[in-house]
């Protein structure tokens, strides 16, 4: 059976399809970990001028520097697999708390204005997106932006990808097999040139590319929450021989002292409650995913099972 990934047209949660629509956005979470929205309210004529400012920086700031990598690594000629590094050119972005676009170097004034707007559209629509998701589990209205909330509110970043032609798709990855940390990803992604695959029922699908559509995808945290309910979902990037790959990931995460833990409501079978998920501050779930990311989570959350039954997690100081 032809798998088909699932494609949401945002606008019909405002018409007579919102059940249709809703219910479709629950089928994604619980069986794919990921859905590409159409139509979801950010301006076509904004996502194109991020994506001509990314890919004219890339080419004036970065792609020389990823060819003298390549270079002095010897890629170019390698026999066998590589399993330690990504073909991949990237810079990361701090929108929340506090936005560090001033102090990244070489990009032009238009360039920050035009993220920084870009990030805000995308803020609200990753907000949207968990009002959505607690209607479909049945969790209070703005029960996941208050998890999510901490003492100083979600951390919020964008990860600004290019994976140019690799001679070698076969040995080196663009990006290697991993779930992602954090709460709910949304992707701007290249609509010509593909690569970004899910693993689901033991085989590699392809994302579609598509014109001005956001690819969602669901991280470690919501699996904690939804205790196993919706899953994240291994991923990863197959590098092409030819055409370079933009990728703009905004990840929408808890706040680095935010508390985690599987929503109460979700547990209300005794069957539930045995098989339950840890709980822990999400920072150190990230200390220790650093070192882990292209592992399986499950081990992940055992370690923090075990952390969790040694420490106890009373109240986060908010000063």
């Amino acid at each position: 059976m032809e798998l088909t990934f699932p494609l949401i047209d945002f606008s019909k949660l405002n018409g007579e399809e919102r059940a249709t629509a809703m219910e479709m956005i629950k089928d994604a979470c619980e069986n794919w970990g990921f859905f590409e929205l159409m139509n979801h309210g950010i301006s076509h004529e904004l996502m194109e001028t991020v994506e001509r400012l990314t890919k004219e920086h890339y080419k004036k700031c970065m792609e020389q520097r990823f060819k003298e990598m390549v270079a002095t690594k010897g890629l170019e000629a390698v026999q066998s697999e590589i399993n330690d590094m990504d073909w991949e050119s990237t810079f990361f972005l701090r929108h929340l708390p506090e936005s560090n676009i001033a102090e990244i170097p070489d990009l032009e004034e238009e360039y920050r204005k035009v993220m920084k707007e870009f990030a805000v559209e995308l803020e609200k629509l990753a907000e949207q997106l968990l009002d959505l998701l607690c209607e479909n589990l049945g969790l209070e209205p703005g029960y996941l932006k208050k998890v999510f909330y901490g003492s100083k509110g979600p951390t919020f970043g964008t990860k600004v990808s290019n994976y140019p032609p690799c001679p070698k798709p076969d040995l080196i990855k663009g990006l290697r097999a991993h779930t992602d940390a954090g709460g709910i990803i949304l992707l701007f992604q290249d609509d010509k040139v593909s690569g970004l695959q899910l693993l689901k029922d033991e085989q590699w699908i392809d994302v579609p590319p598509m014109k001005h559509s956001i690819v969602v995808n669901l991280g470690d945290q919501l699996e904690v929450i939804t205790n196993g309910k919706y899953k994240s979902v291994m991923h990863r990037v197959i590098a092409q021989t030819d055409g370079t790959r933009m990728s703009i990931a905004s990840f929408y995460n808890p706040g680095s002292d935010a508390v985690i833990y599987p929503a109460p409501a979700l547990l209300g079978t005794e069957a539930d409650k045995s098989e339950v998920y840890p709980k822990f501050v999400f920072e150190d779930y990230m200390k220790l995913y650093a070192g882990l990311k292209f592992q399986a989570k499950e081990p992940r959350f055992e370690a923090m099972k075990i952390m969790d039954s040694t420490l106890d997690l009373g109240p986060i100081a908010t000063v």
